[in-house]
């Protein structure tokens, strides 16, 4: 692969954001509309197995990697034939070795979460899926090189289409947790053969001792790394799983999953394309401080708004959508799991910044801080405030994004002070939306209408403190689309 210039690497790297932002707003619509649906049709316990046996299969896949997808692409020079063939081999060794040995642990899972036939089923079609997504890295790690993202979100929408249509209809017709198995077994199916379409690779097995040398230097302190946030993310699940009701570990679930909807539609898509961006610009400090710059305000300016929206519309969603009461209890965890999200929307742009440029370490230290403390805080603050200590400690932990910020200034230089714009124009929105939330007739009309003079509100304060950066944005982004 020849080396990109840096005029090419802003102008895919803009397009690319708008190609996977729109295309994939209209993925999480179809998501958003499945969720409501399956939370409508399925019972919290339901979700708990979901829940906690896709953690258990995530727990797995870390095992499945050395970091070498990672290090293909943070790579400085261009890679060869033998960096491909080299990485998917020892994938390949590995995850083979992963799934025997998940498959052989089927009777353990099931009798260590007291789960029935369509649960362990469920596992066991997790860990097949799991091996035909392994398939799609090379093809996967070509496009990311290139930065060609928008053809990387066709296998993505392709496979949320198949899943999210797939799951509703079985759960509409009371097939319960069978509704996931099928689901996902046709969405790995369909993935697999979408990204061989867009980026066809052939299949080759080799190794170069040097060439995995090289990329190990970079991968394992990388997947250590990845490691280190499944024990403190996946891990934390499994262990949840146990000590907990699964109707508990289901509230847990939704209010994780509607909290971190946004970061899943927008810091999904701006870490798919900030590191190799990056990885790119680590030449020019003073270009990927810019960079930094863009995509912190990116983040905020978009993920802020949503999530206090989210927080303050929650309670009224809960009373005005059909058997949607039975998820008051999640509202607390819903609401800490959102303000971790904001605080999160900061520090991954940072830590993924240091990734690009090398300083792997750094974020392993960093891991190793955020993965104990929640391993600390977690089980002390379930005893205090039960299944609502989960989110308590995650938010505590994820205060700590001012020491990433410390970090990183320390190699780039760049300011942190432009998300405040964002953070003071979205508590104006909230405060806007609470008052009007309290004398408006609860239906959804006028919580629609709350929430679009919430949006007027935050889009004139944001225009009004930053409208000379929000100007050369949009001249930017137009010079980069349209011509």
């Amino acid at each position: 692969m020849e080396d990109i210039d840096l005029g090419l690497i802003k102008k895919r790297s803009i397009r690319g954001v708008f190609a996977l932002v729109y295309r994939t707003l209209a993925i999480q619509i179809l998501g958003f509309a499945a969720n409501l649906i399956l939370t409508i049709f399925l019972s919290p316990s339901v979700f708990g197995v979901y829940f906690v046996v896709s953690a258990a299969i995530a727990f797995l896949s870390y095992f499945s990697d050395i970091g070498l997808a990672a290090a293909l692409i943070q790579k400085k020079e261009p890679i060869t034939d033998d960096d491909l063939k080299t990485t998917f081999t020892i994938q390949q060794a590995l995850i083979i070795t992963v799934v025997i040995i998940a498959l052989l642990l089927s009777g353990f899972i099931k009798s260590f979460y007291n789960l029935d036939n369509e649960g362990i089923l469920l596992f066991q079609v997790l860990v097949i899926s799991f091996f035909l997504s392994s398939l799609k890295t090379i093809p996967s790690i070509i496009l990311e090189r290139s930065l060609k993202f928008d053809k990387l979100v066709i296998p993505q929408l392709a496979e949320s289409v198949v899943f999210n249509i797939t799951a509703v209809l079985l759960a509409i017709n009371g097939f319960g947790v069978t509704s996931f198995t099928v689901a996902v077994l046709l969405r790995g199916i369909v993935g697999l053969v979408a990204i061989y379409i867009v980026s066809p690779w052939r299949v080759g097995f080799g190794f170069s001792a040097s060439t995995a040398k090289k990329l190990l230097s970079f991968g394992v302190p990388f997947q250590a790394n990845s490691f280190l946030a499944l024990i403190k993310d996946d891990l934390l699940i499994v262990y949840l799983g146990k000590v907990l009701p699964l109707s508990q570990v289901g509230y847990i679930g939704f209010a994780q999953k509607w909290a971190f909807m946004p970061l899943r539609l927008i810091m999904d898509n701006v870490i798919r394309i900030t590191f190799p961006s990056f990885s790119r610009l680590q030449g020019d400090k003073n270009m990927l401080g810019r960079a930094i710059e863009k995509s912190l305000f990116a983040s905020a300016f978009l993920i802020f708004p949503s999530l206090v929206a989210l927080i303050i519309l929650s309670p009224y969603l809960t009373k005005i959508i059909p058997r949607y009461v039975k998820w008051e209890p999640a509202l607390l965890s819903l609401t800490f799991f959102s303000l971790n999200a904001c605080l999160s929307s900061i520090s991954t742009p940072l830590t993924n910044a240091l990734n690009a440029i090398g300083k792997i370490k750094v974020t392993l230290y960093l891991m190793v801080f955020w993965t104990s403390s929640t391993w600390i805080l977690t089980p002390i603050l379930i005893k205090i405030f039960s299944y609502n200590g989960v989110a308590i400690a995650s938010f505590l932990v994820a205060t700590s994004v001012f020491i990433v910020v410390y970090l990183v200034k320390k190699y780039v230089s760049f300011s942190p002070v432009i998300v405040f714009y964002p953070l003071f124009a979205s508590m104006f929105m909230g405060a806007v939306l609470y008052l009007l939330t309290r004398y408006l007739p609860l239906n959804l009309p006028y919580l629609i209408l709350s929430l679009l003079l919430g949006l007027v509100v935050y889009f004139g304060i944001i225009f009004m403190l930053a409208k000379e950066m929000l100007v050369s944005d949009i001249k930017l982004i137009k010079e980069n689309i349209f011509k």
